[in-house]
């Protein structure tokens, strides 16, 4: 009953402060949202239009660009707002349609768009292509009516319908995937993210909370304890179990509430809470070790931001480790987040179960056991010493 009450204490020191409160609910849903929203906003490239002629296969052109759902076009009124949209990242590329554009398809005369990109746009490539593609079919039918009309068959405008009217058989191309998809599409945006803040925050929580630890030793609070009757092993049961349930409870907020308002899919539940469970131990273990070893406030605090932060940047949490390079991924298993991202990204995005992150979760099990037991050693150190 004992180790139970020294744990309750510990809940309920965490959320007696307001700030807490934000940052252990509000904030890392809220993260969630925000990033969640900036993904599914990235995933329809936004090309812009610029017309400043009006002639029938300017029409065709630009009806020809509008009919590919795979991206969005919007039209721009001038070449200066496309090019200031380009470069501040509200439109991915642009394209400008000439005035004269049908004059020169019909004479034969060279014609150009002009296409407009930011370096190292990801979209930017695919834009491109696509656009030229479009392009060059509407040349092709142009060139069709042009033979067409000097052969003496039709006026050019007759000849052009006529040429959108043929059906000629071509090559078809088919397609298949090899293997599983890294970000499967229509994959919800926001269950790439949730596991991804529900790892970094864990972490946080965990190794933050521990600066309740020392304000305990520091007060006396710890000391006084150890000086009833409450055996030595019990106290350490309960700070132990404390940093478990903040943890833990830090871990299901995440879940619940990301399903809840976002509709995230975790996958298989089993598989779902053994990572949650697993890895708080991990971050509880971990929490431990920085309570019980350092002294101040503020340099516990400054050590906890940069081993949350620093090992969240490492193991794939801030940025997908699929696109880290091999050498930094070889990097990131030397971190227990890089097996927990992985864990969920096999039962969230594939659907797997528990049987296919068996790996995940014995390295996971490795972590806690090392980091759980040497916590709680230092944490019965600094109190009978």
């Amino acid at each position: 009953m004992t180790v139970l009450t020294i744990a309750g204490v510990q809940l309920r020191r965490l959320f007696r402060y307001k700030f807490n409160i934000f940052w252990v609910v509000i904030a890392p849903l809220l993260f969630v949202f925000m990033l969640g929203i900036m993904l599914n906003g990235g995933h329809t490239p936004k090309l812009g239009l610029v017309v400043t002629g009006d002639g029938p296969m300017t029409q065709r052109l630009t009806a020809a660009l509008r009919t590919d759902g795979r991206f969005s076009v919007e039209q721009r009124d001038s070449t200066e707002q496309l090019r200031s949209d380009v470069e501040h990242g509200i439109l991915h590329a642009g394209l400008v349609i000439p005035t004269g554009l049908d004059d020169q398809l019909r004479s034969g005369s060279p014609a150009q768009v002009t296409f407009v990109a930011r370096p190292n746009d990801p979209f930017a490539s695919d834009l491109a292509v696509w656009a030229q593609s479009v392009v060059n079919q509407q040349s092709a039918l142009a060139r069709a009516a042009r033979v067409a009309t000097a052969e003496g068959a039709a006026t050019f405008p007759q000849n052009l319908d006529r040429a959108m009217t043929i059906d000629v058989a071509g090559v078809t191309v088919a397609t298949s995937t090899a293997g599983k998809a890294t970000f499967p599409t229509g994959l919800n945006p926001f269950a790439l993210m949730a596991p991804s803040m529900l790892l970094m925050y864990i972490f946080l929580t965990s190794l933050t909370a521990a600066l309740r630890m020392i304000e305990a030793r520091r007060l006396g609070i710890t000391r006084r304890m150890y000086a009833t009757p409450t055996p030595v092993r019990a106290i350490v049961a309960g700070e132990a179990l404390g940093r478990f349930a903040i943890a833990l409870i830090q871990g299901l907020i995440v879940m619940v509430g990301s399903s809840l308002l976002f509709g995230v899919d975790w996958g298989s539940p089993v598989g779902a809470v053994a990572l949650v469970v697993l890895f708080s131990m991990v971050g509880s273990g971990v929490a431990m070790l920085i309570g019980a070893t350092l002294r101040g406030e503020n340099q516990a605090l400054a050590v906890s931001l940069a081993l949350g932060l620093g090992l969240a940047a490492l193991g794939g949490t801030m940025v997908p480790l699929e696109v880290l390079s091999p050498t930094r991924q070889l990097i990131a298993r030397f971190t227990p987040h890089a097996w927990a991202y992985e864990g969920f990204a096999e039962i969230v995005r594939r659907g797997g179960g528990i049987a296919d992150i068996l790996p995940q979760l014995g390295a996971l099990a490795g972590f806690a056991v090392v980091l759980f037991t040497l916590g709680a050693w230092q944490l019965r150190r600094s109190i009978v010493r």
